[in-house]
């Protein structure tokens, strides 16, 4: 199985630790942010990694081969001149996520700390035959969050604060916002979408505006754990000290 793994982003919030180093480089647990994000990829049964890399991209490349990959087949994925953000990326590393219309693809965030069970998502996004699954909660809060039917299919997007909703059509009686984990599970065939949709944005796209987008047409369906787990974006220092003290045992 394939997975990509987004670890391009400049870090501004961390900064000045982001001055001299790439957050995906980031310790927690004497590991770093991409160790620990490999070692999810792999767990689930995922052999062939792509990392996109732009921030300090030669530290990143060289700490993976310094590593071996940690077991894993990695391909790099630079995005030189321009960051392409997460729906950009996937369509930049399109060549190498390329697999069998029936082998899913996994994505997932550099700087999220989660110990939920990866392989449980994998076996419900089997099971569904959706064109995604991702990762949501219903008790973590934020100001934004995706929609979702009383089904699981995802039916739109909303900003809590301004009250602006997002959707293709109308939304379902009993649809219910969650905030998504930043781990999602794809069909290869939406792929072929995200081109489209990046061609109409010079490439440079984020993931959520496009299942936004597409919603109506395709599957994406929400996965929530059945067990309590932890959950952390590091992105500031405040939840990267969070972060520390909390996975510092693992």
């Amino acid at each position: 199985m394939k997975g990509m793994i987004f670890a391009a982003g400049l870090g501004t919030r961390l900064a000045p630790l982001t001055d001299t180093m790439p957050k995906a480089l980031v310790e927690v647990g004497g590991q770093t942010m991409l160790e620990r994000a490999i070692r999810r990829l792999t767990d689930a049964g995922v052999t062939e990694i792509t990392v996109n890399t732009h921030h300090f991209a030669d530290m990143v490349e060289e700490y993976l081969e310094g590593h071996d990959g940690f077991g894993a087949h990695i391909t790099i994925s630079r995005e030189s001149d321009r960051l392409l953000d997460t729906g950009g990326g996937v369509v930049a590393a399109g060549k190498w996520l390329t697999a069998p219309p029936d082998e899913p693809i996994m994505l997932y965030n550099a700087d999220i700390l989660t110990d939920f069970d990866i392989n449980a998502m994998l076996g419900a996004h089997l099971r569904s035959g959706a064109d995604a699954t991702l990762l949501v909660s219903d008790t973590r809060k934020s100001t934004r969050g995706l929609i979702f039917g009383p089904d699981g299919r995802m039916a739109g997007w909303t900003n809590l604060q301004t009250g602006e909703v997002r959707a293709p059509r109308p939304l379902p009686e009993g649809a219910k916002v969650m905030p998504f984990g930043g781990v999602h599970i794809i069909s290869p065939r939406l792929i072929a979408d995200m081109e489209e949709y990046g061609r109409e944005r010079d490439g440079v796209f984020s993931l959520t505006p496009f299942y936004t987008a597409v919603c109506g047409a395709r599957d994406l369906h929400a996965y929530l754990p059945e067990s309590p787990y932890r959950w952390i974006d590091i992105g500031k220092p405040e939840t990267l000290a969070l972060a520390r003290k909390l996975f510092e045992a693992d």
